[in-house]
């Protein structure tokens, strides 16, 4: 029996696919590109899940657990022959425990839907990556996704309560509990939280919850440049009020964008985008807090938004950035990269410094509060030279957030796009050991292998 029927079995016919068609569109993510698998399969239940990951192991196959394909790392990408495990299908939501807080999903659901169907009972799910309408909870939590909330809520490792989870054995093991507080053995949800697949295939999770905010401001100051914009949020942080959110956006980031803003902004000015979230009294009171803050700054305009719609079309522009820079250039090198806080400054005029001196279009922006920033350099692949000088002036890139102080992936993964620079960050006896742990749960390597480290 060939793979593919033997995968059938397991799922039926329909749900294991073999088509060019459908095999070439499992060979990208929303950045990297790999090969086309040799099956992708969609399992709907974690028995057919167990049952995919014994035949993998019996035939010494590579399989790659998959959420909506939406990560830039490659992360989800096959390099050579393997079967995807496309978890879409797996999307219900099992159980809402009002009561302590928690609720439990199948790694398919997709973030965006999770947190409007919480808000329908009056319940609250922070973690909110810009790719939350299609993203998925597993994928989240495979790569401890970040997002622009994180300021005030954390990560969504923050939110996992617990996660089921199929071992390279086929074994189904539950880590983590449902109370508050527990330190029983070794911490394995957090361990499975970011590890790529590597270790195991996440099929569901136990998520915390918190009451819904009943009102939220936004408000969005404006900056001659960025090194200004960069002592404001050390301003912030150091004052009374936590901000939901706190966007900071370079020039060029808001050009890209400018078309979809609400109202205009004067050209050439880096930009601070802040919500403050809670009970209507305490949330005028911070909003007016942080105004004064800013006030105090070299701020040259605030707008506070009028109305929920304003403030909506605000976070549009924000979600939009990336997508805007496709009209700019026909590609990006894209990186997650965080700095301490008081290092944003230099990181923002360092890659501008960068950036001029490649001679590349740039463009950055991210979560000011956590120091995490999207740096984006713009290029044409077409153009041999051009796409050189990008490799190179990424390497640089690099190369200064660690000299910061920083890391190079906030919330993206490693995947396969930085698995060459793992060793600029981590020295060989950390990586040893991770690649121990590694062989201690998958001693076949059959779980996303070769991704993560080099």
């Amino acid at each position: 029996m060939t793979l593919a029927k033997a995968l059938a079995a397991i799922v039926g016919a329909e749900n294991a696919l073999d088509d060019s068609g459908s095999l070439a569109a499992y060979a990208t993510d929303h950045k990297e590109r790999g090969v086309p698998p040799l099956v992708a399969v969609l399992p709907a239940t974690t028995a057919e899940v167990q049952a995919i990951v014994r035949l993998c192991a019996a035939q010494g196959v590579a399989l790659i657990p998959r959420g909506a394909g939406t990560g830039t790392v490659g992360g989800a990408v096959p390099e050579a022959a393997a079967v995807v495990l496309d978890l879409s299908r797996m999307n219900r939501i099992l159980a809402v425990d009002a009561d302590n807080l928690l609720a439990d999903v199948e790694a398919g659901v997709v973030t965006g839907d999770f947190q409007r169907a919480m808000e329908k009972q009056g319940l609250f799910y922070p973690p909110d990556p810009s790719s939350s309408d299609t993203s998925t909870l597993g994928g989240n939590a495979a790569t401890n996704a970040g997002g622009l909330r994180a300021i005030k809520y954390g990560v969504t490792g923050d939110w996992i309560a617990g996660l089921q989870i199929v071992l390279a054995d086929g074994q189904l093991i539950r880590a983590g509990t449902r109370t508050r507080k527990g330190v029983v053995g070794y911490d394995l949800t957090r361990l499975f939280v970011g590890s790529e697949g590597t270790l195991g295939v996440i099929v569901g999770l136990t998520l915390r919850l918190a009451p819904k905010p009943a009102t939220k401001r936004t408000l969005l100051a404006v900056f001659a440049d960025v090194r200004q914009a960069g002592e404001a949020v050390l301003a912030v942080l150091r004052g009374p009020v936590t901000p939901a959110a706190m966007e900071l956006m370079d020039a060029s980031a808001l050009a890209a964008v400018r078309s979809k803003l609400p109202a205009p902004i004067p050209p050439g000015h880096a930009t601070l985008l802040l919500d403050v979230d809670g009970d209507a009294e305490s949330t005028a009171r911070e909003a007016a807090a942080l105004a004064e803050i800013l006030a105090g700054t070299k701020m040259v305009a605030l707008r506070r938004s009028a109305s929920e719609e304003e403030a909506k079309a605000l976070w549009a522009a924000r979600r939009a950035i990336s997508q805007a820079l496709y009209e700019i250039r026909p590609q990006r090198a894209a990186d997650d990269v965080a700095v301490p806080i008081s290092a944003l400054v230099e990181l923002f005029e360092g890659v501008e410094q960068i950036a001029k001196k490649a001679g590349v279009q740039h463009a950055c922006f991210g979560h000011a509060g956590d120091g995490n920033v999207h740096v984006n350099l713009l290029y044409d692949p077409a153009d041999d030279d051009e796409s050189a000088r990008v490799k190179r002036a990424r390497e640089e890139v690099f190369r200064l957030t660690l000299r910061l102080g920083g890391t190079l992936s906030g919330e993206h993964g490693v995947g396969v796009a930085k698995r060459a620079f793992v060793p600029w960050e981590q020295p060989a006896a950390l990586i040893d050991l991770q690649k121990r742990l590694k062989r201690a749960f998958d001693p076949l390597d059959i779980l996303n292998p070769g991704k993560v480290f080099p």
